[in-house]
């Protein structure tokens, strides 16, 4: 996962454990409202850090029929390698501003982790796939041999 990706979650937690020691430290008798506000942001910061834990990088295999991207424990996504029409390194984000499991506005599907460079997969049939990667270009060369073989 990117550095700009784990600065924020790491920001957003130091936030809410600051937060929650104000609020112990320096209120003089806690109300019910002030308790249930610290129990929503504690609950929030477990949701950033399942999230987090969730997403933290991608696992790309590539076999010598099939390439495998899996996202976390529910993104996973997979094609025959005869059934890809293309595959080129391109940058992901202009295209889906953002990270994490994103649909572009041209219908095409990306797992990013970061600003970087990333591989373009066209298959024959069905949209367009996108995914983070420090090597795109060994990603597509990989892919052509085993395809050629």
């Amino acid at each position: 996962m990117g550095a700009l990706v784990k600065g924020l979650f790491a920001l957003v937690s130091l936030i809410i454990v600051i937060v929650t020691l104000v609020v112990f430290i320096f209120s003089e008798g806690l109300l019910v409202e002030d308790i249930l506000g610290v129990v929503m942001a504690w609950l929030v910061l477990v949701i950033l850090l399942l999230v987090l834990w969730n997403y933290r990088g991608l696992k790309i295999k590539i076999s010598d029929e099939s390439l495998f991207v899996n996202f976390g424990r529910f993104d996973k996504k997979s094609f025959l390698l005869k059934d890809i029409s293309s595959c080129k390194k391109t940058k992901s984000f202009g295209r889906y501003l953002g990270v994490g499991v994103r649909v572009g506005l041209d219908g095409s599907i990306a797992y990013t982790t970061s600003f970087a460079s990333a591989v373009e997969v066209t298959p024959k049939e069905g949209r367009v796939f996108v995914f983070s990667s420090k090597n795109p270009d060994r990603v597509c060369e990989i892919i052509k041999q085993r395809k050629a073989n």
